[in-house]
């Protein structure tokens, strides 16, 4: 009787563990493939996450509100309907295999985080017979107690990090569960009462002692703690020393979370993989703004806001097409020109604090309208955390906007597996030479804005960059009226 593990997916490239809220489909009853199984939350994403075969669910070895690292084996389903019961060579044998999984998942995570990973809890439902004696007991209390007590990953480790007890904090979030929020305000309120305590003078008129510094002369700097990273490339891991920072009188020392821990993994591994480079080309937009005030009430009619990215994301969909290298990955020493031209793009969430990038599929075969709908949908999904687990995946370029922040230009770090990436810069108007109809130089008034882009230099040259950019400078500058 064969079984597929079914595991905790990786909900974008800084998240490290999920939260496995809930069961749809209970021990013994069929599933269809890509039927929802299980509900999980991460810091970023709540998801419905489907099974990865069509069978009936055997196993359940994490139970709900349990927290556990990415790539756990969640669940087991026999992909024989009816076929529950195995012999006990075979129970050993999947106990072995549960195990190996689990030692697995605990060495990955020893190599990304200094945090001890968590074990996963024991399976439910089912004979314990053949189960790994290092299975931890299951957590008591009920469903909705894990869930308020453990809240996300990120939360807990907020916790930790400044030691707040979750159970005392009041939260706003699904079953009562503390949200980054939440503990976020609890910690400033404290902060803020304990200043305001060391501010109050003491008995006496003896001011209270706020600063432990040595005497005679100026603070001597608190020793320099110098640390290693291990990052993941290739299936190796390459250990990069982090230089030693010598901390004064003063400074605020915070541990990053987890989430910033991912993101510089993933952005110190493209470096260390891709070589960049990154070209700007300045594109002239007084067409697209003009196309763009005409279309804004007819696509507000339909309900969809009208902003520069469609008219970007067209442009981009037609270069890749004409230049595909840019469409690409590396495998090895082979170039994979991917078949589908799938737009990330990247969003800023909790206040710029953090970013993930949504996937836009099939993006050269959306019109005008249907990438503006598709950009908003994913936009708000981002920033209200109610993002699937499929739009997050399969991206193979992106376009991340730093003039929303008033930058002219950036030069972005590729995203992996990805081969380039596009910043594109603020658009403002800004004085330029123009030519009339007769040759004739004027400077003009138009609207302007610089566009990066970073690309992998192993397999995009810089004249194919230069290529690249001049079409999408000149598809945006006469941008076509059959393509609105």
């Amino acid at each position: 009787m064969a079984k597929v593990d079914v595991i905790m997916p990786q909900m974008g490239e800084s998240i490290a563990e999920g939260t496995l809220t809930k069961w749809l489909k209970q021990v013994g009853e069929n599933v269809e493939r890509d039927e929802d199984l299980f509900e999980i939350s991460t810091d970023k994403v709540d998801a419905d996450i489907p099974s990865p075969a069509s069978g009936t669910l055997a196993e359940v070895l994490v139970e709900e509100g349990a927290t556990v690292e990415v790539n756990t084996v969640v669940a087991r389903i026999e992909t024989e309907a009816g076929a529950t019961d195995a012999a006990s060579s075979t129970e050993e044998a999947s106990a072995g295999a549960a195990e190996e999984s689990r030692a697995e998942t605990e060495e990955a995570a020893a190599t990304q985080s200094d945090a001890a990973p968590e074990p996963a809890p024991a399976a439910v439902g089912g004979s314990d017979a053949g189960a790994p004696s290092s299975a931890p007991p299951v957590e008591p209390g009920s469903k909705e107690e894990r869930l308020r007590t453990r809240s996300t990953p990120l939360v807990r480790k907020i916790a930790e990090e400044h030691g707040v007890d979750i159970s005392a904090i009041q939260g706003t979030g699904v079953s009562g569960r503390v949200t980054r929020d939440d503990i976020t305000a609890f910690i400033e309120a404290r902060e803020k009462a304990e200043i305001s305590a060391e501010a109050t003078p003491a008995p006496g008129g003896a001011a209270p002692e706020t600063v432990s510094a040595p005497t005679g002369g100026a603070p001597a700097p608190a020793p320099a703690q110098p640390g290693h990273m291990q990052v993941p490339i290739h299936g190796a891991t390459l250990d990069i020393r982090i230089p030693a920072v010598p901390i004064r009188d003063g400074d605020r020392v915070e541990e990053m979370n987890r989430v910033r821990l991912r993101t510089m993994e993933h952005m110190l591994m493209s470096k260390r993989i891709s070589a960049h480079v990154t070209s700007v080309n300045e594109i002239d937009f007084e067409r697209v703004v003009k196309l763009r005030r005409n279309l804004k009430g007819k696509f507000a009619e339909q309900g969809v806001k009208l902003t520069y990215g469609p008219f970007i994301m067209k442009a981009v969909t037609e270069a890749l097409q004409e230049y595909p290298i840019l469409n690409s990955s590396v495998d090895g020493t082979r170039i994979v020109y991917h078949n589908d031209i799938n737009i990330g793009i990247a969003v800023a969430v909790n206040d710029g604090k953090e970013l993930i990038v949504p996937v836009l599929k099939n993006a050269d075969r959306l019109s005008l309208m249907g990438l503006a709908a598709g950009a908003n949908e994913l936009a708000e999904k981002a920033r209200t955390k109610t993002l699937d687990f499929d739009d997050i995946q399969g991206g193979t370029f992106t376009i991340t906007n730093v003039g929303v922040f008033g930058n002219l230009f950036g030069t972005p770090i590729v995203n992996q597996p990805q081969v380039a990436i596009l910043g594109t810069g603020v658009i403002e108007k800004r004085p330029v030479v123009i030519q009339d109809a007769m040759g004739n130089d004027a400077l003009g008034i138009r609207h302007m804005s610089y566009f990066g882009l970073s690309y992998d230099h192993r397999v995009v040259d810089g004249a194919m960059a230069a290529f690249f950019l001049n079409k999408l400078k000149d598809v945006l500058e006469n941008f076509p009226e059959d393509a609105v």
